[in-house]
């Protein structure tokens, strides 16, 4: 198999072609790293690669396969991980100069989990600084591969970019306003914010830590299923995770029979692009199609918990770099600089009153859910913005608050999401949609959206590179 046939595969695919023997994990970790040494230059999606290491557990995972040795869902197959995560013996910096010299001891619980079933890790992937906005300024951003002029999405874009060209077969990001969203959908991927909890966030960068969600990103809904069952699950390290002990999720699916939808019009249009609004009323009849009730919902009012949002996770981040700031201050770049002092200028009862603003809001969620079993919503209100708007985003409030209207509230309460690829913008950029669903009911999201992806072809699009 040519390599220009082998990088855009699913990863489900490989494993399976690395467990017949067909390929090798060696040919295919030496493939992809040859595309990173070609294409990444230009791309910025790696914040390191790890060479020698991955060539030499590619050839451990040919050597255990030839004698015999049990095999893992993701035996073999190279991906990579936001540089939040930990990786035994590599610096992990967070998308920031001051922790570039940190190198860990051990994995990240979720990294771990990877390793054990077999996944071969290629290296970590960029990040906005500190997963915030934007990217720190002495570090190169990573380039959305469908048009270089327009945003890769945040924080998790070396992610997208680098699962959306072929540089790895999945990736991991985090999600704290939107972070797994936002560069799925800017890169015509499919990307799970999983229910708070149910991954581990051990070993894991906190940006803010009531918001601070691990979940997969990949080029289908069931590769990002089967992520997502290898790094799900109960750790005693981590004593918010959720105490189940694994996540059941579906292989395959083809309809939608039974699940019930709810669309809210209003929210769902309300100061949104006509091209979004378009093609989530495309999407809307491919469920219908699949056999889906559709029901009209109303969303409870949101604005106050997404204004609220970066005072909420401004407390937590200044929380979390308290041992740097402010100390090492003048190495922070601007857009982490305001979000920290806005966490320290907050008050007890300021804080307290967000925190009651956002229980009220996880319970106006989980009483609409009690009526339905999957919401559509979009990612954001337009797609993937050029540079200079998104330059404006950072520093102003209401323009922030637009964009993460329709991301943050899941934060906030917690509930799990799927993002999928439903359509390309007239100028060629992809567009994405949401489903979000009742806490715990990751397994109804990815049978939801393996199914949608049986009806429509979108995912298979892939940039020009």
């Amino acid at each position: 198999m040519s390599q220009s046939e082998l990088h855009y595969l699913e990863a489900r695919e490989v494993a399976r072609l690395i467990a017949t023997r067909a390929l090798s994990s060696v040919e295919v970790t030496t493939a992809m790293l040859e595309r990173i040494e070609k294409l990444d230059p230009t791309l910025h999606s790696y914040a390191l690669v790890m060479r020698d290491e991955a060539l030499a557990s590619a050839r451990e995972a040919d050597r255990k396969l030839l004698a015999g040795g049990a095999t893992g869902p993701l035996f073999g197959v190279p991906i990579a991980v936001k540089d939040l995560y930990w990786c035994a013996g590599s610096p992990t910096a967070a998308g920031t100069t001051i922790f570039r010299d940190f190198v860990p001891t051990e994995d990240a619980t979720a990294v771990k989990r990877l390793r054990d079933a077999g996944a071969i890790v290629l290296g970590k992937l960029q990040l906005t600084e500190g997963a915030f906005a934007t990217h720190h300024p002495e570090i190169a951003e990573p380039v959305n591969p469908w048009h270089p002029g327009h945003w890769a999405g945040a924080s998790s874009s070396g992610s997208g970019v680098a699962t959306a060209a072929g540089l790895c077969y999945a990736s991991l990001g985090t999600d704290t306003g939107g972070s797994i969203r936002f560069p799925s959908a800017a890169n015509g991927l499919t990307g799970i914010k999983p229910t708070w909890g149910r991954v581990s966030r051990h070993g894991i960068f906190a940006l803010g830590a009531s918001l601070d969600h691990a979940g997969p990103m990949a080029r289908s809904a069931a590769d990002a299923s089967l992520l997502l069952g290898v790094i799900a699950g109960h750790d005693p390290l981590d004593p918010t995770s959720l105490p189940d002990a694994s996540l059941a999720l579906p292989d395959d699916a083809h309809d939608l029979c039974g699940p019930r939808f709810g669309v809210d019009p209003e929210w769902n249009s309300n100061g949104v692009d006509r091209v979004i609004v378009r093609a989530l009323a495309q999407v809307v009849e491919v469920v219908k199609s699949l056999g889906g009730e559709v029901r009209e919902v109303r969303f409870p009012e949101v604005r106050t918990v997404v204004d609220e949002w970066q005072v909420n996770c401004g407390v937590e981040v200044a929380v979390a770099h308290a041992d740097t700031w402010p100390r090492l201050a003048a190495h922070y770049g601007p857009a982490l600089t305001r979000l920290i002092e806005i966490g320290r200028e907050t008050s007890g009862m300021a804080y307290q009153q967000v925190l009651l603003n956002r229980a009220a809001l996880r319970g106006k969620i989980n009483r609409l859910m009690s009526g339905i079993d999957l919401l559509i919503v979009p990612v954001q209100p337009f797609a993937a913005p050029t540079h200079e708007q998104l330059g404006a985003l950072a520093q102003d409030p209401e323009l922030n608050a637009r964009l993460i209207q329709f991301t943050a509230p899941f934060n906030s309460s917690g509930h799990p999401v799927i993002t999928l690829p439903c359509g390309l913008t007239e100028d060629g950029l992809p567009i994405g949609f949401q489903l979000v669903a009742a806490h715990g009911a990751e397994a109804l999201l990815c049978r939801a959206g393996m199914a949608y992806q049986k009806a429509s072809e979108w995912h298979k699009l892939h940039p020009v590179l």
